[in-house]
């Protein structure tokens, strides 16, 4: 009887040791397998993407793509690896098939990130490099990924806004031209004399280096206001050069308006009282320090 169960436990470890040490060797294989696939994709990634950049692609479009490329060589790597356990092409493509369902009902905004990703690189609202506005956020266009695009705010904060939001809402692309048309205003009183006002804010824009004077500029009276006569200027400047324009402008104006002595307008309180009663004293002291 002892001898019957020596036999069979003999016969087992004959039995079952080939195939432990069959998967251990597959297991081996696929971890190998694994790091070497790695490397090859971060190698074929690198190339796609010089290749791409000697394309003088935007950088946007570049970053997508690289993005896309290294999921699909993992997808391969990672089923390819799975078949050598058995896995059979029906059973991926029954996994696939069920599981792209779940994924769909569990992520609908993240598909809708990828989907807004491929309409901003098909209709190119913006590209890397733009100034932007929308839905309150704005900055300059760090990259554009599959899921997300990052902008960079003038104080250096890092805004992640989803593809999604941008493809369905509103974008102001502030340097999508290599111009831009500034236009300042600026008031007088009504006693000023109007054609002095008018020659320094022509004399502003002729003496300003950074306005395209090949451009037509123009200055007007904007609006007969309530206080004052409202003047505007308008000129076309550089897009990088649009706010120093315009703050020097705004300097200019004030230092220049003084010099000519002219007055910029703003609002005062004129109280008039007549000695009628005790109370119009009262009135006096709340308002001390008012132009009667």
């Amino acid at each position: 009887m002892l001898g019957s169960w020596s036999e069979s436990i003999q016969n087992y470890i004959g039995e079952s040791v080939p195939g432990v040490l069959s998967f251990i060797f597959k297991v081996v294989l696929c971890i190998v397998v694994y790091l070497i696939g790695r490397k090859v994709i971060s190698w074929l990634t690198r190339e796609f993407r010089q290749m791409m950049d000697r394309t003088k692609m935007q950088a946007g479009a570049v970053t997508f793509s690289c993005s896309m490329i290294k999921i699909l060589l993992y997808t391969i790597l990672v089923l390819g690896i799975a078949m050598q356990f058995g896995v059979t092409e029906s059973s991926v493509a029954a996994l696939v098939a069920s599981a792209g369902v779940a994924i769909g009902l569990a992520f609908q905004g993240g598909l809708s990130n990828l989907v807004g990703g491929f309409l901003i690189l098909m209709f190119q609202p913006f590209k890397v490099g733009d100034y932007i506005i929308t839905q309150g956020q704005e900055g300059t266009v760090q990259k554009i990924e599959i899921m997300y695009t990052t902008l960079l705010t003038t104080d250096t904060r890092r805004v992640i806004v989803p593809n999604g939001t941008l493809a369905d809402n509103v974008i102001v692309n502030v340097t999508a031209a290599n111009r831009r048309k500034l236009e300042v205003k600026a008031s007088i009183s009504y006693e000023d004399d109007l054609q002095s006002a008018k020659q320094v804010l022509e004399r502003l824009i002729m003496e300003n280096p950074d306005v395209l004077h090949e451009e037509e500029h123009l200055v007007f009276v904007s609006e007969l206001g309530d206080s004052g006569v409202v003047l505007g200027l308008r000129c076309w400047v550089p897009t990088d050069k649009y706010y120093p324009v315009l703050w020097q402008m705004n300097e200019h104006i004030k230092l220049e308006f003084d010099r000519a002595g002219l007055h910029i307008p703003y609002p005062q309180m004129d109280v008039h009282v007549s000695d009628v009663s005790n109370g119009s004293i009262d009135i006096r002291e709340r308002f001390t320090g008012i132009k009667e």
